[in-house]
Order: structure tokens, then sequence, then C-alpha cells
């Protein structure tokens, strides 16, 4: 009978131990919210996934919760999605993550080790040659010096290669656009809007394309959604195919690359929409423009 009783109970051990075995999981997929715009990234990083995940959206959870899920569930690696969900991942140490879809992304590595991932900015040389294509020479920029004042340097850089006189302008807030654009009249003869949450917003979207009318000068931007707008090219990242290269990072981790021997990248399928009707209204010629290699073209 002890024998027996051993038995049973080293069955029931067994039984209550299957269900947390059950529910590992490999890669704790941190999203920072349930808005549209991740979405598409978040479907390229899970497509042909080899790998379990548990995906939190980080608008539902209390940092606290967070917290205590990761030391319970002590992940392989978390995937970070969006600004807020690097903040959270940024402050867990001993576990590799890899950041999609963040501006913020560009503070991060270096000082934590421990991080690599997707920049959301596209590489300025790519803007530089559409701008050349357009023989634009004067291009504002609004941009606020902490959120993507290290982007500006960069594209400093590539513009006094390219012959390009890039008139940076410089704000706080969104709040600040519109006086900033109404100093700027007569001063450029294309505005560049950058992916810089002080610069461009939902409320401050509307001033760039009021100033094109009237200034009679070209939007050029990063994201499709702004050629309803008035737009009239805009070079955007695949954001699918941004998931899809965080997705392989993530597998070069689980199966045992440090993070160190995966440096931050850059989007590798750029695509370049026009707006042909706002480009026929400026007098600017689409064929060039289209003519410019490296783009997936719409």
């Amino acid at each position: 009978m002890p024998i027996l009783r051993g038995l049973i109970l080293l069955i029931v051990a067994l039984a209550c131990a299957l269900p947390a075995v059950a529910d590992a999981y490999q890669v704790l997929l941190l999203i920072s919210s349930r808005d549209k715009v991740y979405q598409e990234a978040v479907s390229g990083l899970r497509q042909g996934r080899d790998f379990s995940d548990r995906v939190i959206f980080l608008s539902d959870y209390a940092e606290a919760d967070l917290a205590r899920t990761i030391r319970e569930d002590r992940p392989h690696l978390i995937a970070a999605v969006g600004d807020r969900a690097l903040a959270a991942a940024r402050k867990v140490r001993q576990i590799p993550v890899v950041s999609l879809m963040a501006v913020s992304f560009h503070r991060i590595p270096g000082s934590t080790p421990n991080i690599t991932g997707v920049d959301l900015f596209i590489r300025p040389e790519h803007y530089m040659n559409l701008f050349a294509a357009m023989k634009l020479s004067r291009v504002g920029v609004l941009y606020d010096p902490e959120k993507s004042g290290y982007y500006l340097k960069k594209a400093l850089q590539q513009a006094s290669k390219s012959g390009i006189e890039l008139l940076p302008k410089v704000v706080k807030s969104s709040e600040e656009v519109v006086g900033q654009l109404a100093k700027s009249r007569g001063e450029m003869d294309a505005i560049w809007m950058i992916p810089d949450a002080s610069a461009v917003s939902h409320q401050s979207a509307e001033a760039y394309f009021l100033f094109s009318m009237r200034q009679q000068v070209p939007v050029i931007s990063f994201s499709s959604s702004h050629l309803r707008l008035g737009a009239a090219v805009v070079i955007e990242a695949d954001q699918e195919e941004m998931g899809r290269q965080a997705g392989e990072m993530v597998r070069a981790i689980l199966q045992g690359t440090p993070v160190s021997e995966l440096p931050p990248t850059t989007p590798r399928k750029i695509m370049l929409k026009v707006n042909q009707r706002v480009l026929n209204h400026l007098g600017i010629p689409a064929a060039a423009i289209m003519r410019l290699p490296n783009f997936s073209k719409e």
C-alpha cells in the first residue's frame, strides 16, 4: 500500500506539472496597443513562425502585472512592438529584446546590449535621391531635436553630398507647427515630413497640406495615409516586411546567435507612391520619379 500511495502521489504531481509545461512559450510578443498600425508588422513577424509565443497588449496590462508575468513565465525573448512596448521591455536586462515599429529605437543600441531590432526610419539617401529627381534644391523639414535630431544629422550629411539644401525648423510640440510653417513662407520649394511625434501628428498634419496649397510646393512624406490629404510623394517602409526582418532576428536568437552579432538594421523593402493629381497640379513630371531604382513602385 505505501508503494501504491507513493505512485499515486507521483502521478498527481506530474499531472499538476503538465499544464505549466504545456503553457510554456518562447517569445513574449509585447505590443504597445491594439492600433491597426502595428497589425501588418506583427503579421510579418509571425509568418511561418516555428516558435511558441504569447501576445500581450500593453494597453491592457498594468506595469506591475507585466513585470510579474515576465518573472513567472521567463520567456526566452521579448519582441517589443511600438515605443511603449520598447520602453517596458528596456527595463528587462536579462532577456534578449527585438524591437519593431518604435520611433525611439535609435536611442537604445549600445546603451542596452540585450536589445536589437529594426529601425523605423528609412535611410535618408533614399529621400535625397527623390529630391534630386524632382529637381528640388531647398527642402524644409520640421523636427524635434530630442526625437529625431540624430536622423536630421544623418540627413544633413547626405544632403550636402547630394547638392540638396535642407532647411531644418525646430518644433517642440505639434502646436508649434503652424507658426513655424508661417515663418517659412517663400523659403523652400518643398516640405519633408518625417516620423517625429512633435512635428507630425493627427492635429498638425493638416497644416502641412494647407501650406503646400498656399505656397504651391510639394509635401514629401513617410506615410501613405498622407497621400489622400495632399502629399505629392511618399517613401514608406513595408511594415509587413519589417516584421519579417524582426522575425528573422527572433529565430536567430532562439537558435543561439548572441544579440551582439545581430546589429540593428533598417527597413529593406521601401515603397515609392505618388499622388498623380497633386504632381500634375504642381507641374512636376512623374516619369523621373518612377524611374528611381531601389523602390517598389505604386
